[in-house]
């Protein structure tokens, strides 16, 4: 005989309207306000094996916006959150446990555990904030960590360079290079975030690609070439560093938030890569960071880095549900050093 244990929160499901954004039109450029709908819908009561999930931190990532061209019509807008179970049918997820998940921009979810995709327990943060769940000891953090140790295989005294170095991936990408012993060279977008990289997250040398001869002020970096590349911006800059790359070189391609709100029928053209690919023999690979299946090995080393002060983490924290649009434009417009998160 089987005894099912339901543990019940101080919520009824009956009485819980969630709040949600869904999106009613593709995105033309940057994302409108137009292009969603606000709507509220009471959730049905628990099933057994269920929880009732309500969103502390929800997450903007520039996937987002990557991701709009290839969705059907109408879709809720998906993206990382931590949340707080507040009633449980599930005897694994009781009342007060935190967990991780894609449902995106909703205050209140019903989930089941056992046919949820791309859901899991809030990792053991060890007294961290809980919203490092969605950054990075998060998909983030996971991204930054095999994405760059997998894929580039960084040796120390290697140089390695980063674009987008000021987000959320790329601010962990060297931190991790600095700690396997590499020397870093960071490109983001404001001279505040090329001081931020230098003086408190410790890159060798960053650069404003808005104001300096990209080329130029790298080759006077790196006068011996690059080594490492993890690649998230894409265009002309990806282009003048990839010609800049020593022999057996290897790049880790993670995004191209450059051309993210560009039409996609006339993307901009950047100077041709394959000539310096075939020469120096280079590796580039691009990645989904869903290849890797158990994140929990780059949790134990991120949470280990951050409690030990290797690895220092930033959050560009927006506060109420009601500014999850302005935060994801804010982070696509470059607002953000570090990960931008909503606290509901």
């Amino acid at each position: 005989m089987t005894n099912k244990i339901h543990i019940t929160g101080i919520h009824n499901t009956n009485m819980v309207k969630a709040r949600k954004y869904i999106v009613k039109k593709y995105f033309q450029g940057l994302p409108k306000k137009t292009d969603y709908e606000f709507v509220e819908q009471e959730l049905p009561p628990l099933k057994d094996g269920e929880i009732l999930a309500k969103a502390e931190w929800i997450s903007v990532d520039p996937y987002m916006r990557a991701y709009n061209p290839q969705q059907k019509l109408p879709y809720d807008q998906i993206s990382f959150q931590v949340a707080s179970v507040v009633e449980s049918k599930n005897a694994d997820y009781p009342v007060g446990s935190r967990i991780v998940s894609i449902r995106g921009w909703v205050d209140y979810t019903v989930i089941d555990p056992k046919t949820e995709q791309r859901f899991y327990k809030l990792p053991n943060l060890d007294g961290l904030s809980p919203s490092l769940g969605i950054g990075a000891v998060g998909m983030p953090g996971v991204t930054a960590y095999y994405g760059f140790l997998d894929l580039c295989k960084p040796k120390a005294g290697e140089t390695v360079v980063v674009t987008g170095a000021a987000g959320a991936v790329g601010s962990l990408v060297g931190q991790i290079a600095k700690i396997k012993g590499c020397r870093v060279i960071g490109f983001a977008g404001s001279d505040d975030k090329v001081k931020w990289l230098e003086q408190e997250l410790g890159f060798d040398k960053a650069f404003n690609y808005k104001t300096v001869d990209a080329a130029k002020a790298l080759k006077e970096a790196a006068p011996k070439g690059v080594d490492c590349y993890f690649d998230n911006v894409g265009g002309e800059l990806s282009s003048i560093i990839i010609n800049q790359m020593n022999l057996l070189g290897r790049v880790s391609v993670c995004g191209s938030i450059s051309a993210y709100n560009e039409d996609p029928r006339q993307l901009p053209k950047a100077t041709i890569i394959q000539p310096a690919i075939v020469s120096k023999q280079l590796k580039v690979e691009g990645f989904l960071v869903w290849r890797w299946e158990d994140w929990n090995a780059a949790f134990v080393d991120l949470v280990k880095w951050i409690k030990s002060g290797q690895l220092k983490t930033q959050e560009h924290v927006t506060e109420g549900f009601d500014k999850l649009y302005d935060a994801f434009i804010g982070m696509l417009a470059g607002e953000n050093k570090g990960k931008a998160v909503v606290k509901v």
